[in-house]
């Protein structure tokens, strides 16, 4: 056994604290949020929730379920992440792949390579990308949503340096069986790279359902992802929450928006458990070789 030092002992002890600080500090809001969405309407109102529900109800949970525009932008954001996050992920590896080989097996690559990095050092602003959306007929489509951020030059550049980790002689030896490149790449580089792809893809699900701002100016009100659904909620208020007058009265504006706001925080929040144990190594790997 390796025996530890005074001042490891130290900074062990200091990083756990902080590190326990830092995971409170972060769980609190959402653990409140929680907490008024299932209090009732008179403790919301008068800012008298804290950490745990006063007068318990569900009733703003029944009306949110109930609330057609809440669904419909909730299956927009499914739709959204499933083909946004496959899409990323092909294009990255495709990518990625032929750009992880030598000079020598690959004749232009480091051309090739700069011009991925230009695009993500320099862009073309809001203005050009929403005129190509329209000119390209993608408003109001699930390709104004997905197709903008479907190449990512920053993730296509952590797999490349995962790639490379990948032994040689398992590439040699599947091309001398007689596979083919992309028969490489999908039995060889893409199941050695579960680690870094899980990474990567989590990345992307976060980026796609939280992003608002692309779906207010490309979609209408019917079709609105749920990120810029409860931004309009938040800023207009009831006037898109389909409420009756005597809903209006009875509930909590501030209830209905934190059911909602929690609803929509469950679906990431229940992939992070299945993804945790390939972060760290998909991170660390694909950042300090080459």
């Amino acid at each position: 056994m390796i025996k530890e030092s005074g001042s490891y002992r130290l900074f062990s002890f200091t990083n756990n604290i902080l590190l326990t600080i830092l995971a409170i500090v972060c769980v609190l809001p959402l653990i409140h949020v929680l907490a008024v969405s299932f209090s009732s309407s008179g403790p919301a109102n008068a800012h008298a929730v804290g950490l745990v529900p006063v007068d318990f109800t569900a009733e703003n949970y029944r009306i949110t379920l109930q609330n057609t525009r809440f669904i419909r932008s909730m299956f927009w954001s499914v739709y959204r992440l499933v083909l946004g996050t496959g899409i990323h992920m092909v294009l990255i590896c495709l990518t990625a792949y032929p750009l992880s080989k030598s000079d020598h097996a690959f004749k232009g690559r480091s051309v090739y390579a700069w011009l991925f990095v230009f695009t993500m050092l320099f862009s073309g602003g809001l203005i050009p990308q929403y005129l190509v959306i329209r000119n390209l007929g993608l408003m109001n489509t699930i390709g104004a949503l997905v197709l903008p951020r479907a190449m990512s030059v920053w993730s296509m550049i952590l797999l490349i340096n995962f790639f490379r980790t990948v032994p040689k002689d398992l590439e040699d030896a599947a091309l001398i069986d007689g596979a083919g490149q992309l028969r490489t790449l999908v039995s060889i580089f893409v199941p050695l790279s579960k680690a870094a792809l899980a990474t990567l893809g989590l990345f992307h699900m976060v980026f796609q359902w939280n992003s608002w701002f692309d779906g207010l100016i490309y979609m209408s009100t019917q079709r609105y992802p749920l990120a810029t659904f409860l931004q309009t909620v938040v800023v207009r208020g009831t006037d898109i929450l389909e409420m009756t007058e005597d809903q209006i009265q009875r509930l909590s504006q501030r209830g209905l928006v934190s059911s909602q706001i929690f609803i929509a925080a469950v679906p990431i929040l229940m992939v992070y458990p299945f993804l945790q144990k390939y972060f760290v190594k998909g991170i660390v790997l694909g950042s300090v070789k080459g």
